[in-house]
């Protein structure tokens, strides 16, 4: 039996309790761990918990030496510290996204996982939505073409009091706006079904909606690959609806989550054909219809996997390497938006965003945040919308 922890008990901690609630023969949660342990406390109370609580992660390192799992759910800028911090104790960590705010952190995460021989796991549930794995199934199977434009809609809604909590909204606390801790979940999406990061990343952001934050809430990135296909990715919080998703255009076909499907065959004169490829739409359905579903999705797919992974010596779907690859293309385009420059990847260890520090002295700040509060009430999130 595992024994796990969960640090910062806020918006997104319910997923992981619940994802960890699923495997009752597998692993306990043994403690909860807040800045406010009135939070933790209440959640403690909500889920019916047997666990300890604790105001401090060290404090909680110190009093229970053997907890096996930490599960590190604060906002981005203490990722680093807390899950270094575990697994300098031996534990292993699973790390909500963003992994860190820069690659600087990143590494250091990374080296820390290596030299203690233990496991890190980063957040990125989105993998274990059976449209975002069926469609990476189909593009994978070359039944549509190589990719050669993707659309990747990272389009959310939030209020203008949601950067009224203290931390929100501010470079140094949150480490940006949407396209850190929204977009992140599409990112890792087109970093995985492309296989790749691109080479070349453009950006423009901006703020057209929330005079109480400093970050964007609202950016359009293009990327180039190395075989000169394109993306676009657009990272808002402006957005009516919240239709989020990915369009891959390729060679032979269009295909996309939420599932949709395209072909054209062409005219002599290169005008498509009325009736489409009509015979090519009905194999790549046959094939996507055929992929069994995932036994579980969201956090509660990527708990199970990563459990597995502990328990069978093997490595977690989603590691480390992939969490530094999202900041990575993160990075790039915060660059090219606040710099207005066209950015190359990779970003190396002298590059000033390799660090936070470089990152904090060329953000561009759109608003000054004047007031704030301490907490919200406990209410009800949105974590995406793929229908």
């Amino acid at each position: 039996m595992l024994k796990a922890a969960i640090v910062g008990t806020g918006n997104i901690a319910p997923q992981h309790v619940k994802g960890l609630l699923e495997f009752p023969e597998r692993v306990k949660i043994v403690a909860l761990c807040d800045i406010y342990p009135e939070k933790a406390e209440k959640m403690k109370e909500q889920y019916h918990l047997d666990c300890e609580v604790f105001d401090d992660h060290q404090k909680m390192i110190e009093a229970m030496p053997d907890i096996d799992i930490v599960h590190v759910c604060t906002p981005p800028y203490v990722h680093a510290e807390i899950a270094i911090h575990s697994m300098d104790a031996g534990m292993n960590v699973v790390v909500e996204k963003p992994m860190a705010t820069c690659l600087a952190e990143c590494d250091a995460m990374l080296e820390a996982e290596e030299r203690n021989h233990v496991t890190m796991g980063c957040i990125a549930q989105n993998r274990f939505r059976n449209s975002i794995y069926k469609l990476k199934k189909t593009a994978d199977s070359g039944l549509a073409g190589k990719i050669i434009c993707a659309h990747v809609n990272s389009l959310w809604w939030r209020g203008h009091c949601y950067y009224d909590l203290w931390w929100r909204g501010l470079w140094e606390k949150e480490g940006g706006g949407p396209t850190l801790n929204h977009a992140v979940h599409h990112i890792d999406m087109i970093n995985w079904i492309m296989g790749e990061l691109p080479t070349e990343v453009m950006a423009m952001l901006t703020n057209v909606m929330h005079d109480n934050s400093e970050v964007e809430d609202l950016s359009l990135a293009a990327l180039r690959y190395g075989n000169n296909s394109i993306a676009e990715v657009t990272s808002s919080v402006v957005h009516h609806g919240e239709e989020q998703g990915i369009v891959l255009q390729c060679a032979d076909a269009k295909i996309a989550a939420p599932w949709d499907i395209k072909a054209e065959l062409t005219r002599p004169n290169g005008f498509p054909i009325e009736e489409h490829n009509q015979e090519l739409i009905q194999k790549i359905t046959e094939f996507y219809n055929a992929i069994p579903d995932l036994p579980y999705e969201g956090h509660t797919g990527e708990i199970d996997n990563y459990l597995t992974a502990l328990e069978t010596g093997g490595r977690p779907m989603i590691t480390g390497i992939d969490g530094r690859k999202t900041v990575e293309l993160i990075t790039a385009i915060y660059k090219a938006g606040c710099k207005k420059m066209l950015v190359q990847l990779p970003i190396a260890k002298d590059d000033e965003y390799y660090t936070f520090e470089g990152i904090l002295k060329n953000a561009v700040h759109f608003y000054k945040k004047a007031a704030a509060v301490e907490n919200f009430a406990a209410d009800d999130i949105t974590v995406g919308n793929y229908k």
